[in-house]
Parts: C-alpha cells; sequence; structure tokens
C-alpha cells in the first residue's frame, strides 16, 4: 500500500515537472505586447507624426499602444564583416573606425567577421567604442571563407548575444552571394537559406542593413547582381535597406556609413497587441502613414511577444 502510494505520488510530481517543462518552452497563447522596428524616409529630418500612422496585423487592422524614438533608449549595432572581401577593403578600415565612434553614448556595438558559416566577434555589445573600433582588422581575402553570409547571419541573430531592451541592428558588409543555392543567376534567385536568415532576423527583431563590397572570389556581374538582390531582400523583410547598389567596389564607404546613421536616427519602436498562437510562427506587419512628404519602412513579420 505504501509502495503505492509513493508510485502515484513519484508519477503526479513527474506530470506536474513536465508540464511546468512544456508551459516554459511553449509561447503563450492570445493578444500579447509585441514592438517593431520601423524606419522613417523623408526628403528632410522630421519628427514622426503618431497619430499618422496605422497598422494591420495579419491583414487586420489594429491599434497602435507606443511610438517610441529608438535612440531615446538603449541601441545595439552589430557590424558583420565578411573575411573573403577582397584585400583592397583595408582602405575602410579608419572610414569605420571613425563611425564606430561617432556613435552616441547610448550606443553598444560589436565587430564580428563572417567566418565558415559562423561570426567570430569577442561576443558582447560595449559601449567603449574605441575599444570596439580597435578590433577592426584586415580581412583574410580567402574566396568564400564566410561559407554564406546568410549561415552567419542566422546564427548570428538566434544567439544574439545580449538581453538587454534594446533597439537592434545589424550592419553587414558582404557581396552578399549565397554559394549553396546554385549557380548565382537572375534564373536562380529563390534561396532557402536566404528566407531562413531574414525570418530569424526577424524573430529577434533585428533591422538588417547592407553594403555590397565583392569577395575575393567572385569577379562577374552575375555575382554582383544575385548578390545584392539577396540582401535587398533580407534589408527589405526586416525594415533595414541595401546600400550601394551597383556592380562598382565603392571607393569610399563612408556615404553609405552615413546612411546608416541617418537610418538609425529615423528610427522608432512600434508597440502594439500581436495574437499569439502558442507556436513560434511570424505574425505579418504592415505600416503606414498619411504624413505628408513621409514613407515608414516596417519589417514585413515580427514575432508575437518580442519586445526589444
Amino acid at each position: 500500500m505504501r509502495r503505492s502510494i509513493r508510485t502515484i505520488c513519484l508519477t503526479a510530481a513527474v506530470a506536474t515537472f513536465a508540464g511546468a517543462a512544456i508551459s516554459q518552452e511553449l509561447p503563450p497563447e492570445g493578444p500579447v505586447p509585441t514592438t517593431a522596428l520601423i524606419s522613417v524616409q523623408s526628403k528632410q529630418p522630421v519628427q514622426l507624426d503618431p497619430h499618422a500612422l496605422s497598422l494591420q496585423v495579419n491583414g487586420h487592422e489594429a491599434p497602435i499602444t507606443s511610438v517610441r524614438a529608438a535612440d531615446s533608449g538603449p541601441i545595439e549595432i552589430a557590424i558583420l564583416i565578411d573575411d573573403g572581401l577582397r584585400t583592397f577593403f583595408g582602405q575602410q578600415l579608419t572610414e569605420i573606425h571613425d563611425f564606430i565612434n561617432s556613435l552616441p553614448p547610448n550606443s553598444k556595438v560589436l565587430i564580428g567577421y563572417m567566418q565558415n558559416g559562423m561570426v567570430r566577434s569577442t561576443g558582447h555589445f560595449s559601449s567603449d567604442h574605441q575599444e570596439i573600433a580597435n578590433q577592426l582588422r584586415m580581412t583574410t581575402s580567402i574566396p568564400g571563407s564566410s561559407a554564406s553570409p546568410y549561415f552567419c547571419l542566422s546564427d548570428f541573430v538566434k544567439k544574439w548575444p545580449s538581453h538587454d531592451h534594446a533597439a537592434r541592428f545589424v550592419l553587414m558588409i558582404t557581396n552578399g552571394v549565397d554559394p549553396y543555392n546554385g549557380r548565382p543567376s537572375i534564373m536562380n534567385q529563390d534561396s532557402p537559406y536566404v528566407q531562413a536568415a531574414q525570418e530569424d532576423a526577424q524573430r529577434a527583431g533585428v533591422a538588417v542593413y547592407s553594403i555590397y563590397f565583392p569577395d575575393a572570389g567572385f569577379r562577374r556581374a552575375y555575382g554582383s547582381f544575385s548578390g545584392q538582390s539577396y540582401l535587398q531582400q533580407v534589408g527589405d523583410a526586416t525594415g533595414g535597406e541595401l546600400f550601394n547598389q551597383g556592380p562598382i567596389p565603392p571607393v569610399t564607404i563612408t556615404p553609405y556609413l552615413d546612411q546608416f546613421s541617418k537610418a538609425i536616427n529615423a528610427s522608432y519602436e512600434l508597440g502594439f497587441m500581436a495574437n499569439a498562437n502558442g507556436k513560434r510562427e511570424l505574425t505579418h506587419i504592415r505600416v503606414k502613414t498619411t504624413q505628408p512628404g513621409v514613407k515608414v519602412h516596417a519589417p514585413d513579420g515580427v514575432r508575437p511577444g518580442l519586445v526589444t
């Protein structure tokens, strides 16, 4: 009898523990607070009018609960450099160094080098901009050494090295070619790896910006077209942007770093309620504004319950 009672108690304890573990693994259900990082595009610097914004969540009109300028709080910026870039990329290191040191004190930065499908870095963001700038180095310039910039992006955003509440940005400097999707050509621009990378970035609430720069292994126009097309796709999907749309390597990347800085300053965190269904599926959103001379660029998917 005692053995039976002990067995029943043990079984109940295991069931309780298992139930608690499952509840921790599964996302909540029902409406949950969610944020999306959006950016304002206009010819002149403007203050976004929150009352002019409208939001659709999964095709239905939804109320906006908050609008906050991203630079009014903490910002995390990851600069991911393809280690296979051509050797003359070294001429741009001083420009990146100056850009990092120009960032405001509320910006934490990380420098990482994309190698073999991963990002090699110190593994933490720092507000000591000079310390981060000193981590810049020449690329190895080994053709294809990143394996795929999209493998690297996926791996990095899924392991985002911070749990702080902050607006999240990635700046990739790469040729954008996905060597694992077959021959880069106009007729072969549907990569599951690029799709996976952009969805991983959406789930992490990261806006992905990029500067096109040639890899040591690609010297033909088709590689330039394919890589830039993919980078544009990821930027559009995450609320980011591709800079330098052209096959010629940039003599200087300072204008693109300036554009990136302006995009950060023109970014806002949009709060709303999204319906979580107990799965890790993305919620599709669409943001518009009636403010004259202003366009809003937003990710097309977010993870319900993500609050940065």
